[in-house]
């Protein structure tokens, strides 16, 4: 049980953001809320993604998380409806 414990410890402090949160979108952080909410991992959303016609590489997707990059209008309407969340939500207005 101890060895499952360290390693289950392991690998929530991979997932763990490394560096602060940048100023390049609103939606980023809410958008990583929203996917984990789902249980989604970044290639499980970008597949998502790809079907509504929007390909983004994961780097790309991991600087929108960080708010290191902006986010289109149509990157966000896809999120938007790939994580079935309010487009108002992702931008923090409700």
């Amino acid at each position: 049980m101890r060895i499952l414990r360290k390693k289950y410890a392991r690998v929530i402090d991979m997932n763990k953001r490394k560096l602060a949160l940048g100023d390049r979108n609103i939606v980023g952080a809410r958008v990583t809320e929203a996917r984990s909410m789902q249980g989604l991992l970044q290639k499980d959303l970008l597949a998502k993604l790809q079907v509504k016609g929007v390909d983004i590489s994961l780097p790309a997707l991991s600087l929108l998380e960080g708010q290191k990059r902006p986010v289109s209008d149509i990157e966000l309407k896809a999120l938007a409806e790939v994580l079935q969340a309010d487009i108002r939500w992702l931008l923090g207005m409700i």
